[in-house]
């Protein structure tokens, strides 16, 4: 079994998540006593808020990249990054610590075209609803098709991530709110949904939405485990 170098508290509410996946899959692959073999570094989310807020994103790598080299030094054989935004620095993160990193997009266009999808609506931060390093890599790297809310609807996607769901504040109301955005995106021709912000499966499930919705908390983790059991 690989060791996984986990780089999380972004926020922690879905480290949590990633943490008990990764476990409970190597149990139920390999059973008895057995457990995921991983390395947790966990950030005070509140310094990489104010990285993102700012738009200082240059000492926001820094910080990633220091977390991944210490991973590195700890004995890890991979890197994942439990956020979708913070791969914003994913090619830096990987080239500094000179590992393998295991990239959210990309597991989760694996996951899309298992289903047989070319044109899916994405829910997750303003900045990686509105940046292209992760919408234009299911683009161009992997021939998908993407909508996003409009302004105003990502205004209400992204305030909920930061002012609740990291938070642990879950609300029927913003559940609600939610679902109005998605049957917009559905009824732009999305085939599916994906959950682009590792928070957001706390509030939307697949029973919620009347497409195929790709919570990519869950795919990231399963392609790790799967890395690490090789």
């Amino acid at each position: 079994m690989k060791t996984l170098g986990l780089i999380g508290g972004m926020s922690w509410e879905s480290t949590v998540i990633y943490y008990q996946h990764m476990n409970r899959m190597v149990r139920s692959q390999l059973g008895g006593l057995h457990s995921a073999r991983l390395l947790l570094w966990s950030f005070d989310f509140q310094e990489i808020e104010k990285d993102q807020a700012s738009g200082d994103w240059e000492a926001a790598s820094g910080k990633m990249c220091d977390a991944a080299k210490r991973l590195k030094a700890a004995g890890a054989d991979a890197i994942v990054i439990c956020t979708n935004t913070m791969h914003k620095m994913a090619d830096q993160v990987e080239a500094a610590s000179g590992l393998p990193l295991i990239h959210i997009a990309d597991t989760t266009a694996k996951a899309i075209k298992r289903k047989g999808l070319s044109k899916v609506g994405l829910l997750a931060t303003r900045y990686t609803m509105e940046e292209d390093f992760y919408k234009g890599r299911l683009i161009e790297k992997h021939g998908l098709e993407v909508v996003i809310p409009n302004e105003e609807n990502r205004a209400i996607v992204h305030d909920i991530i930061y002012n609740e769901l990291c938070q642990g504040i879950i609300k029927n109301s913003s559940k609600e709110n939610y679902k109005i955005v998605i049957q917009s995106l559905i009824n732009q021709g999305a085939e599916g949904i994906v959950l682009g912000c590792t928070e957001i499966g706390l509030l939307i499930k697949q029973q919620d939405v009347a497409a195929p919705v790709f919570d990519t908390t869950l795919i990231h983790a399963q392609e790790a485990i799967a890395f690490s059991l090789g």
